[in-house]
């Protein structure tokens, strides 16, 4: 059992009890309390001693209703942190402390508009993102950093440092001054353990529309480029090699005769999917653009050289567009849900093969399930290699109902359905103490069962995901559905080793 359960803090929300909004409901209902829980209490199976460190999860997670109309981005971030060390598991979980969280929680009311709101309905005359005036929820992704985690924002913000370990807060990442204030960071950026280095992109409406930035161990950003384009797009993911960065120009972007009179609303346009390849600490010279069939890609999973080819793996929009959905008598709350389902999207694994000597493109679809949210064992980025694992979707809902494993050499997948009533997080990959191989790691993620309304760490042998949970383990609370996640190995984790437990961490990061 769970020996220790305390409430550090709970949020003022002004959202009705009896909230029926589908995306503030079900497996979608937010939290308002912030948890300390050790020793939690297993009840399958066993943790193993050889998974040391933790899984974190960002998603949206609102405190008030909208102005007018609400949209699933719009709540604030929360991470929640699972640890697990010597056999032992700890949670945490902590609402990024935005200052747009602080403004709100002060005013007692959501002060910015709304992604599917006018941003003419705000209080608030400021705000970040690519289109303007948003608030920065910092509620999309989660990265480590030099041993920190960095929360950022799907349209481009600033990037909010917390310590992976105790969810303390530590402030705005400002690389030693060079943060680039004017855009922000994109979602997304990337962490090459490698050689020490976050690789970042942003965007927004005003000419070259992209820019590419790399920071290096020391935390100073050593290169930051335009990298220009025809007009305002909307990346969400960047990938690179050992030697490369590649970005993307879609044919999914605001309508150009709709955005003049202020209006940001993604159209499919007849134009190639392009990708441009950089050296990552090239100069816009040297960008090099090859065309594609066209699709848009939320989410890549890998990138690697194969001599003179860039292979990059992702998953490929067969339905990009929202529009082409036939809603019929559907309310309008419920309809973000069929636009992010993954069965209205069809996406399915993919892989490009741009060749640098010829100009050539290969591209081919890897699979017919569908699925999206990949991830990978980390220490195999930029490698040939092997297995994906990535998110299937419940019909209709944006929700992610089991996990499959992809084989990218044989084709095979292994499967793991959840139970009805039960929706997982994107899983990550913990590889294993002393791990000699790809497979040698635990997949991790956070499950929401609507039947026993409960939460639970689960844990999986990557090599025998159809086997079922190695363990799982009893959260505090249940915790709303959620997406994006990251894996912090405890090597990487500062003090990790010192602290008789997460509580005692809290100078960390200091």
């Amino acid at each position: 059992m769970v020996t220790s359960v305390d409430v550090v803090e709970r949020m003022l929300s002004t959202l009705p009890a009896d909230d029926d909004h589908p995306y503030r409901s079900g497996a979608w209902r937010p939290q308002q309390a912030e948890w300390n829980a050790d020793d939690l209490e297993v009840v399958e199976g066993r943790i193993p001693d050889d998974l040391d460190g933790v899984y974190l999860r960002n998603t949206e997670n609102p405190l008030h209703l909208p102005i007018h109309q609400y949209h699933p981005f719009d709540g604030d971030g929360m991470v929640h942190m699972v640890g697990f060390r010597d056999g032992k598991a700890f949670y945490r979980n902590r609402f990024v402390r935005t200052d747009g969280l602080a403004a709100e929680q002060e005013a007692g009311r959501s002060l910015w508009a709304g992604i599917a709101e006018s941003p003419a309905v705000s209080d608030r005359g400021d705000g970040v993102g690519a289109r303007g005036f948003l608030k920065d929820s910092s509620s999309t992704d989660v990265t480590i950093f030099r041993g920190e985690a960095l929360t950022s924002y799907y349209q481009c913000g600033d990037l909010y440092r917390m310590d992976p370990m105790t969810g303390q807060a530590l402030g705005r990442a400002d690389f030693n001054g060079g943060f680039p204030a004017e855009l922000g960071v994109s979602a997304h950026p990337k962490n090459d353990d490698r050689t020490g280095e976050l690789l970042f992109f942003n965007y927004g409406k005003q000419a070259p529309y992209l820019h590419y930035g790399v920071v290096d161990a020391n935390n100073d950003v050593a290169h930051y480029v335009p990298v220009e384009l025809p007009g305002p797009r909307l990346p969400h993911d960047m990938a690179y090699t050992e030697n490369y960065v590649i970005f993307n120009d879609f044919p999914l972007f605001w309508d150009a005769d709709l955005l003049r009179s202020g209006h940001h609303v993604p159209r499919m346009h007849d134009l190639p999917s392009r990708f441009g390849i950089l050296p990552r600490r090239g100069d816009p010279s040297q960008v090099r653009w090859f065309e594609a069939d066209p699709t848009y890609v939320l989410h890549f999973v890998n990138a690697f050289e194969d001599g003179d080819e860039i292979v990059l793996d992702g998953f490929f929009q067969h339905e990009p567009e929202p529009g082409l959905v036939e809603e019929g008598n559907v309310p309008k709350a419920l309809r973000p849900f069929r636009y992010l389902a993954l069965n209205r999207m069809k996406t399915r694994l993919h892989r490009w093969r741009f060749d640098l000597a010829t100009g050539a493109v290969r591209e081919e679809s890897l699979t017919d399930t569908i699925s999206e949210f990949g991830m990978m064992n980390a220490d195999y980025l930029t490698t040939d290699y092997r297995y994906a694992y990535a998110a299937t979707g419940k019909p209709d809902w944006f929700l992610f109902d089991g996990i499959v494993r992809h084989d990218l050499r044989t084709g095979a997948e292994e499967h793991y359905r959840l139970d009805d009533g039960v929706f997982a997080s994107e899983s990550s990959v913990a590889p294993k103490l002393g791990a000699t191989g790809e497979e040698d790691a635990y997949l991790i993620t956070i499950t929401t069962d609507l039947n026993e309304d409960a939460s639970y760490g689960v844990v999986f042998d990557a090599a025998r995901l159809a086997d079922g949970p190695v363990c799982r383990v009893r959260l505090p609370e249940r915790v709303s559905s959620g997406t994006h996640s990251t894996w912090a190995p405890g090597a990487e984790i500062r003090r990790w080793r010192t602290a008789e437990r997460a509580g005692d961490a809290v100078e960390v990061g200091r």
